[in-house]
């Protein structure tokens, strides 16, 4: 076993899936994989969507291959440009922040990767504040709306809240292990048990009348 980054790590997860044929639409993270460019160049490669957080330094080819942080892009918005969207329900209701889509400069060496664009994603939240969280784009033209972009960053909550309920619930942080193999059973055991509870959870909403869980738009 050797050293690994975690986006070595993420890429080495997604390849297998991706080897697997496990469907997937779309791949978000936070800002440690989006930083990573040799990643976001990777899926690029195999035409894979993704909508991944960086940091506000980031650099980035805005309107003409020379390097502009997202921060520095960010200021340039006017008020119009912005947009009140949600990110989804949470614990108190809807998320609701503003929202810009920013197209980024990119080479279009093909008439394939022409269908596909760069897009900066910048969210800010509604109090006095105003704080920012930026993400990078590659989408194909077809899904590339704001709508659907909001969507799919919002997913990453549904995942950390996913981590939170399998440590309560199947204990995914209760362990004391000096073997990487006994810490990979546990966890591999803790999230299957989740699983089989977010499935048994659905089927008795079913039985009971209630409203169906949104559609699953395929998210790693």
């Amino acid at each position: 076993m050797s050293f690994a980054t975690k986006p070595q790590l993420a890429r080495q997860m997604l390849e297998r899936a991706f080897n697997a044929d496990i469907p997937c639409r779309w791949v978000t993270a936070d800002a440690v994989y989006g930083h990573d460019r040799r990643l976001r160049c990777w899926l690029e490669a195999r035409h894979q969507p993704f909508v991944l957080a960086i940091p506000k330094n980031e650099p980035l080819w805005w309107q003409k291959p020379q390097y502009v942080r997202a921060d520095v892009i960010a200021a340039s918005l006017t008020p119009d440009d912005w947009e009140k969207q949600s990110a989804g329900l949470g614990t108190k209701g809807e998320r609701w922040y503003d929202w810009a889509q920013v197209p980024l400069w990119r080479l279009q060496l093909s008439e394939e990767e022409r269908c596909y664009g760069h897009y900066l994603l910048i969210r800010r939240s509604r109090d006095e504040k105003q704080e920012r969280t930026y993400y990078v784009v590659y989408a194909h033209e077809d899904q590339a709306d704001l709508k659907t972009l909001v969507q799919v960053a919002g997913y990453r909550w549904e995942i950390e809240s996913g981590f939170e309920e399998t440590k309560g619930e199947c204990g995914l942080d209760h362990y004391e292990v000096r073997r990487w193999q006994s810490w990979y059973r546990h966890i591999t055991l803790s999230l299957l048990a989740h699983a089989v509870l977010a499935v048994l959870r659905m089927q008795e909403k079913k039985n009971t009348g209630g409203a169906d869980s949104p559609e699953c738009v395929g998210t790693a």
